[in-house]
């Protein structure tokens, strides 16, 4: 009787500490999903789940109908550099020295890390700007290196154009071919892959591909000509929506191919708005709205009227991984197990884009948006060069010189006005300004108030000065800084490895060889603690700080 009680309490103990196990395994796993961010290029909210049925766009749909929709996400700058650089750091551009498009050729992987000293480039005071990659503060880091610190694996294929060279640091793979497949077994993954086929260039550069929109069918505008140029190149961005579809139907079909669908969170956005005139560039909402949505694992869908920034999406992956942001991070996480308090409103900055240097502030809040224009004798079209590539852009300067604009196609090369206020449910086009409308006094007021806290509050300071003497301050003599090299001690079998440059980043390569060569591709480990080592093996180190210079390759034998 005895051993049959004891064999009944051992089952019964087995079963118990079998459930505890796996409940702690799912606990574990609910902790750390997988995050995939599908991200492309100069799109407003112009899909079917925003109610333009435009362009046909299936697998984006069947997603939306898995996903979190939502109504009132935006972008900071209306253009992919300083956008970029506030979605991987979680900080507003202006209070980090990036908000200028664009300050050097850091936009593929690991970044063109050559600069030139002469461009075409000028500022508020008509000062040469260089190329520069640039020197943020110096506890602020790529947030994907709280993930790798945390075990997670983090692939990005392949853009990164953050106004500064990418650490290695930030990486375990950031290349063309950085995919979550090639994690260790049973690593958790943070993955980016990064669409450009809806990139303004690929309204010219598409021009030998088929229209799979009839140009006859596409919304024009009204700040827009209606003429066949235009109709061709609206329905050409259209028309690359449906190559975007594509490829982001083949890219979840991968993850459904895994097994890892469940278990991933998906975000599916644009880094800014639309690629066409008065879009990209624009603090308007064609230029700073942005679809986006989110599948989570928990199966909740439906839509969301919860404002977003992108200095969200830092902390908000970060909570989705049980990671608490740092204190320095400037966005809310919206979800995840660190949620803060609700966003209430949204602001955006435009300074230099490419040849032409300016500055205005914005903050979305309510129904409203409200502009401020710190050089209303400037106008508010800027003749830059490369979107010029767009033939409706040529058609439009064209047709103003003629006259044959009307007077709402004529407002965007009007002078500004010190503020701008429209509201955003009877104008979403925002083409009628109630700053001087008595009736919106009080509305008036609050975008003054707030965009006053927000100037006062985000370290704008780097933002008001010109971008020349911004620059000298990060790069003394236009000289880039260096990070020092690493110092390594060992004791007891443990590696020890510091820089003497604030902030910097150590990575690291313990290998058989001794003959290594640099390589920015190269699997480098983020250094957090102290690592084991054993004798006869080399350990390969390098530092970098965000826009200094990396160190030299370090090489010490462990004896």
């Amino acid at each position: 009787m005895r051993y049959l009680q004891l064999v009944l309490i051992v089952l019964i103990f087995t079963f118990f500490n079998s459930q505890t196990e796996k409940q702690t395994e799912n606990q574990v796993e609910k902790k750390q999903p997988n995050i995939l961010w599908v991200v492309t290029e100069d799109i407003s909210p112009m899909l079917s789940f925003y109610g333009d049925k435009t362009a046909k766009t299936p697998n984006l749909d069947a997603l939306a109908k898995q996903s979190v929709v939502y109504d009132n996400a935006f972008a900071v700058v209306g253009v992919c550099g300083p956008s970029r650089s506030s979605i991987i750091t979680g900080m507003y551009p202006t209070s980090i020295g990036t908000m200028h498009m664009r300050t050097g050729l850091d936009i593929q992987s690991w970044g063109k890390r050559k600069y030139k000293t002469e461009t075409n480039r000028y500022d508020l005071e008509g000062k040469e700007i260089i190329q520069y990659s640039a020197v943020i503060p110096d506890y602020v880091k790529c947030f994907t290196e709280y993930l790798r610190k945390d075990g997670y694996f983090t692939t990005n294929n392949q853009k990164t154009d953050y106004q500064f060279a990418a650490p290695v640091t930030s990486w375990d793979e950031n290349n063309p071919k950085a995919h979550w497949r090639n994690r260790p077994e049973n690593t958790p993954f943070f993955s980016i892959f990064n669409f450009d086929v809806t990139h303004e260039s690929k309204i010219w550069k598409h021009a030998d591909k088929p229209l799979t929109v009839e140009p006859s069918s596409v919304p024009v505008p009204p700040y827009y000509q209606d003429t066949k140029i235009a109709r061709t190149d609206i329905a050409r961005v259209y028309s690359n929506i449906e190559l975007l579809d594509t490829k982001v139907g083949k890219l979840v079909q991968q993850l459904k191919d895994d097994g890892l669908y469940d278990n991933t969170i998906i975000f599916f956005y644009s880094d800014h708005g639309g690629p066409l005139p008065r879009q990209k560039r624009e603090l308007y909402e064609s230029g700073l709205h942005v679809p986006f949505m989110v599948k989570g694992i928990d199966g909740k869908s439906g839509r969301s009227d919860q404002m977003i920034s992108f200095v969200d999406l830092a902390p908000t992956v970060l909570s989705l991984a049980n990671i608490e942001a740092p204190k320095h991070i400037q966005g809310k996480a919206f979800l995840g197990e660190h949620v803060t308090k609700k966003r209430e409103v949204a602001y955006g900055t435009s300074d230099r884009f490419d040849e032409f240097t300016d500055r205005s502030r914005t903050v979305y809040f309510d129904d409203f948006v409200y502009i401020q224009n710190d050089y209303p004798d400037k106008i508010w079209y800027k003749d830059v060069g490369y979107r010029k590539q767009v033939l409706m852009m040529v058609e439009l300067l064209e047709l103003k010189e003629k006259g044959q604009l009307n007077t709402t196609q004529l407002k965007w090369f009007s002078d500004k006005p010190k503020e701008e206020l429209y509201n955003r449910k009877t104008d979403p086009h925002n083409l009628y300004n109630l700053a001087d409308n008595e009736d919106f006094l009080k509305q008036l007021k609050t975008g003054r108030n707030l965009l006053k806290t927000f100037r006062a509050n985000h370290f704008e300071d780097r933002a008001l000065q010109p971008e020349a003497e911004m620059v000298k301050t990060m790069w003394p003599n236009f000289e880039q800084p260096e990070t020092a090299s690493v110092n390594v001690e060992i004791k007891n079998g443990l590696a020890t490895l510091t820089s003497k440059t604030k902030g910097a980043s150590i990575a690291y390569i313990v290998s058989d060889k001794d003959n290594n060569q640099y390589d920015f591709n190269s699997p480098w480990q983020l250094y957090s603690e102290p690592i084991s080592v054993e004798k006869g093996k080399t350990i390969y180190t390098i530092a970098e700080r965000i826009g200094y210079k990396t160190s030299e390759i370090g090489m010490n034998k462990v004896e």
